[in-house]
């Protein structure tokens, strides 16, 4: 399993997708193309977590999850990683501070679907992300509302893109968020592991 640091040069607009992949599915492909057209971005790197600290399950070993993230999402400006294990993080903020600090001049955007939006601030550190990570939202099935409504998208509503500036997201200086419409895809990871198919 490949675990090296991806190359990245000063000047760069990488944006990371975190998550468990606990499996990779359509859903995590489609958001990122998303991602990669609607918020300016030259690569995405997608970071398997070794765990999820907010999941009460076990994911299945990480090897695993990158091989089926690669079979997922095969994409010549997508890179899956397992960073978060070689950097020994937990936490999303740990981890962005770790990349920060390790690619200077990289703008790194972190990525989310906008149910992930409504729990942020039961994220360790999340005013820190806010603070010094442009953030974009894609909407996905079922929590438009509540991540309109959400303590992070009300603290920060001063900092938010419209979806038309979409584009300037990567170039924009923290804070800075932008909420985005995407045609919507329903795949879930709890809904293939209940299926029994992984």
């Amino acid at each position: 399993m490949k675990r090296e640091f991806p190359l990245a040069f000063s000047g760069e607009v990488i944006g990371l997708l975190g998550g468990s992949f606990d499996p990779a599915h359509s859903g995590h492909a489609h958001i990122t193309r998303e991602a990669l057209k609607r918020f300016g971005l030259d690569r995405v790197w997608w970071l398997v977590s070794p765990a999820n600290p907010l999941k009460d399950h076990t994911p299945a070993p990480i090897e695993h999850r990158i091989a089926r993230a690669q079979k997922v999402m095969d994409h010549p400006k997508v890179r899956i990683t397992g960073i978060e294990q070689s950097l020994g993080t937990r936490y999303t903020a740990q981890t962005l501070a770790a990349l920060k600090a390790r690619y200077p001049g990289v703008r790194f955007v972190w990525l989310m679907g906008a149910d992930n939006l409504a729990s942020f601030h039961h994220w360790r550190d999340w005013g820190w992300i806010m603070q010094n990570v442009p953030v974009g939202v894609l909407a996905r099935p079922g929590d438009r509302i509540s991540a309109r409504r959400s303590v992070a998208a009300q603290r920060f509503e001063h900092a938010r893109l419209g979806g038309s500036e979409s584009q300037l997201l990567g170039v924009s200086e923290s804070p800075c968020w932008c909420y985005v419409n995407v045609p919507l895809s329903d795949a879930s990871s709890s809904k293939i592991r209940a299926s029994g198919a992984w």
